[in-house]
């Protein structure tokens, strides 16, 4: 079935090329002209430690080269990232493309292939419908946008109507997100290995759509996905009994979804509601630890101008279906050999099993959190401060983020910052605090 349904989807979006009538007008700048070619980009400098285990976890110079194009009816996009520094202590240099696409634009309808970053949902910072892009969750710089990873996608964009857009994806290949939890401090009895991704097939490929409507008094989307989620679990791979204590390996594991999304943004006076959430199916989860229990995701979010300042506050939520709580082993026999082995097994089975539901926040039935960022532009509006928190009410966890950004001229600016998260013991944020804990300082010259 999906190998016919990724058929439909690039018959479909050819198709419609010649329906809109390719040739009929050419693409115009927004000078009215045509676009032969426009060169971009920016240098920068940016440095990220001074935490507790790493003094220096991501500092580097980076040159990022942009490119597009508009000819006639024919598009192109592009940003390289050339980048020199040390990550994590570790000497690295890096070639990144962020993105690359080619493809066609009328005045109805685009088709672009190529690597792309597609972010979908309308409240700020936790999106639960956005199930495309992965990111590198340690790439830590000023920006957090940084983050995000392309995936090489076919993209058609069919506008039914000045205010209605219906968006096709096709992902034919797996990319995951990024994690290195072999840095955590979590004892010399646990161990990550790298991950094996799914072989590069059509069956493992990923779909999805979503119908948008800008209107006059409401914005709002419905979306569905079905493929591999970027954002993904840990399996037990081994228990090794050599040392005398069992020595626990997880390995990255990956698992399919159906998810079907919707969002919305409603101005009401001088406020703005937004709403976002995602019923999220999977199966065989009881057999694998790895794979999350189907869940409804959902985020509520108020935005105002208070006294010059601008304030997003969120309340985030996870409703898990089919919750049952984790049941911790018994020794029932200390003195039988082979209990304590069995013990032993099913100990780190328990444990790698918690772990998978702290990572997927289904450590409770139902799961509570809070953000709130605050914002103020001063001197002229080349100062701006910001303020972003987090609390997570079922783990107890938060994170503190203070940033100042300062446009110092017409092509340069400065960020400096500093960023702090922590939790209860054993928490993920008590593991990553003393490795993404840190201050940040960021200078750019745009040209």
């Amino acid at each position: 079935m999906k190998r016919y349904l990724f058929a439909f989807l690039l018959i479909f979006g050819l198709g419609n090329i010649s329906a809109q009538g390719l040739f009929e007008s050419a693409v115009q700048s927004s000078r009215g002209d045509d676009v032969g070619g426009l060169i971009g980009g920016f240098v920068r400098g940016s440095a990220y430690g001074a935490g507790e285990q790493y003094d220096f976890a991501n500092v580097f110079g980076e040159v990022s080269l942009t490119t597009n194009l508009k000819k006639d009816k024919f598009i192109m996009n592009s940003d390289l990232r050339f980048r020199r520094g040390f990550n994590f202590d570790c000497p690295n240099s890096s070639f990144e493309v962020k993105e690359a696409y080619a493809g066609i634009s009328t005045s109805s309808f685009d088709l672009l292939l190529g690597e792309q970053i597609i972010s979908w949902g309308r409240t700020d910072g936790f999106n639960p419908t956005n199930n495309i892009t992965p990111n590198d969750y340690f790439f830590l710089s000023a920006n957090p946008d940084d983050q995000k990873i392309p995936n090489f996608l076919l993209k058609s964009d069919i506008r039914l109507s000045p205010g209605v857009k219906w968006e096709i994806i096709a992902i034919p290949m797996f990319r995951p997100s990024e994690y290195r939890y072999e840095l955590f401090r979590m004892g010399d009895n646990v161990r990550f290995e790298s991950a094996t991704l799914p072989d590069n097939a059509i069956k493992n490929s990923s779909v999805a759509t979503k119908l948008d409507f800008e209107l006059s008094k409401i914005g709002f989307s419905v979306s569905w996905f079905n493929g591999y989620d970027p954002f993904y679990g840990f399996d037990l791979s081994n228990v090794d009994f050599e040392t005398g204590s069992p020595v626990i390996t997880n390995q990255p594991s990956f698992y399919r979804k159906n998810s079907f999304g919707a969002d919305l943004a409603i101005p009401v006076g001088s406020w703005i509601i937004r709403g976002e959430g995602a019923y999220n199916l999977t199966e065989n989860e009881e057999q694998k630890i790895y794979i999350p229990n189907s869940d409804i995701s959902y985020v509520v979010g108020l935005e105002h101008n208070f006294w010059g300042f601008t304030a997003i506050m969120q309340y985030i939520g996870k409703y898990t279906l089919d919750y049952k709580a984790l049941v911790e082993p018994l020794l029932t026999d200390p003195m039988n050999p082979l209990a304590i082995i069995q013990y032993a097994n099913d100990m780190a089975i328990f444990e790698s099993a918690t772990f998978n539901r702290k990572i997927f926040h289904q450590q409770e039935k139902t799961n509570h959190a809070l953000s709130l960022i605050v914002t103020k532009n001063f001197a002229y509006e080349t100062v701006t401060a910001e303020l972003t928190g987090f609390y997570d009410i079922t783990s107890k966890e938060y994170m503190v983020r203070p940033k100042v950004t300062w446009k110092i001229g017409d092509a340069l600016e400065a960020a400096v910052g500093y960023s702090y998260m922590d939790g209860p013991d054993k928490s993920v944020f008590s593991y990553a605090s003393s490795i993404m804990n840190g201050a940040f300082l960021e200078l750019k010259v745009s040209f």
